[in-house]
């Protein structure tokens, strides 16, 4: 029986790929499971010969690569857009696993449209100076984040205070962010300026609601949950794990000094097992809608990073969505099995996809 032909598109410069870990880690992955899995760029296409140049890890780590006939399933894993990516990703050249999605902007305004989900969405708008002083007249802490981007980039978050307008953050370099404005015309000058000059592939900035979600005193503290599909096609929660943010950090992102740490070891200690178990259960039922409402608006998905906020009073707040999330949460947690449960649900989610399409024809 032949096996299943998996293509994984990537960035990639000469041998250099954009998560070369993950990487390495999908491509045994696939030999584990019994498929052919490589990743693949869009300057590796061969449409004349219907081929492609396919990599895939080696047992030292190095790369090797080889002509791969076309692939039955193809999961998108590219994160730099640009006009070659553009233009495979919207051409009918291949099934994809995962389906193209939106930017943060347009699926916030999305996500604040369904009733469902009201409950769980801090107050956005999109950024302009008359939104910012009427946010600031309803919040005493607003976060100012990008339509586009990841990682913790390029977020400021932004506190009233009796001497004026506290700013703490990271520019897209992830260099950290520290000013102090006494008037609402020098903190909105400086925003107007940053908003321009850290826009990302031309993304709208947006102003959000501010919750307190120091957990751990003075740290931001967040929970990351992964749904995906499974080997029989259906939605299923993973793990989920928290994020603790550096001290003096406007984020929890691991990028940016954050440290990872199980549900229970922050959850439990603040609230007590009860209250915790309510607190996850929410978490899960938040996570089921998200998807739900998602796949109603779009082609199928595979699987999504869920940013999930618990404020001091255990309230569980939305704070995004990720359509190609990151492991590290999971490794550095320390569950081994539950990271390699992470990276094989995708491989053997376009290996279900592809049985079926066999089937089918």
């Amino acid at each position: 029986m032949s096996k299943p032909i998996i293509g994984i598109m990537v960035h990639r410069k000469g041998l250099s790929f954009s998560e070369p870990k993950y990487f390495r880690d999908l491509s045994r992955a696939g030999e584990r499971l019994g498929a052919d899995v490589f990743l693949f760029s869009p300057a590796d296409i061969n449409l004349k010969a219907r081929q492609i140049r396919g990599f895939t890890a080696k047992d030292d780590g190095s790369w090797s690569h080889r002509m791969y006939p076309w692939p039955q399933i193809v999961i998108d894993r590219y994160r730099r857009p640009g006009n070659d990516y553009m233009k495979i990703r919207t051409s009918s050249l291949f099934r994809y696993a995962n389906n193209r999605f939106t930017n943060k902007w347009r699926i916030t305004r999305m996500f604040m449209q369904e009733s469902k989900l009201a409950r769980w969405m801090p107050e956005t708008i999109e950024y302009s100076g008359a939104g910012l002083n009427q946010m600031l007249k309803k919040h005493s802490l607003l976060y100012i984040k990008p339509g586009n981007g990841t990682g913790g980039s390029s977020i400021v978050r932004l506190k009233r205070t009796k001497a004026g307008y506290a700013i703490l953050g990271r520019s897209r370099t992830l260099t950290k962010i520290n000013r102090h404005f006494a008037s609402f015309a020098e903190l909105k000058g400086w925003l107007d300026q940053w908003t321009v000059k850290q826009s990302i592939r031309n993304g709208a900035f947006m102003i959000q609601q501010g919750v307190d979600l120091s957990l751990v005193e003075g740290r931001v503290t967040d929970a990351r949950l992964l749904i995906q599909k499974t080997e029989t096609g259906v939605w299923d929660i993973t793990g989920m794990g928290m994020r603790i943010g550096a001290v003096g950090s406007s984020t929890s992102n691991l990028h940016g000094g954050g440290k990872a740490a199980s549900f229970e070891s922050v959850v439990e200690k603040r609230f007590g097992s009860e209250k915790a178990a309510e607190i996850r259960k929410e978490c899960h039922e938040l996570a089921r809608t998200i998807v739900q409402v998602i796949e109603s608006h779009f082609d199928p998905m595979m699987e999504f990073g869920i940013d999930i906020g618990i404020d001091v009073q255990g309230r569980v707040w939305l704070i995004e969505v990720n359509p190609k999330p990151g492991r590290e949460l999971f490794k550095s947690i320390g569950d081994s099995s539950l990271y390699r449960k992470t990276v094989e649900r995708p491989i053997q989610y376009a290996m279900y996809l592809a049985r079926k399409q066999k089937q089918q024809s």
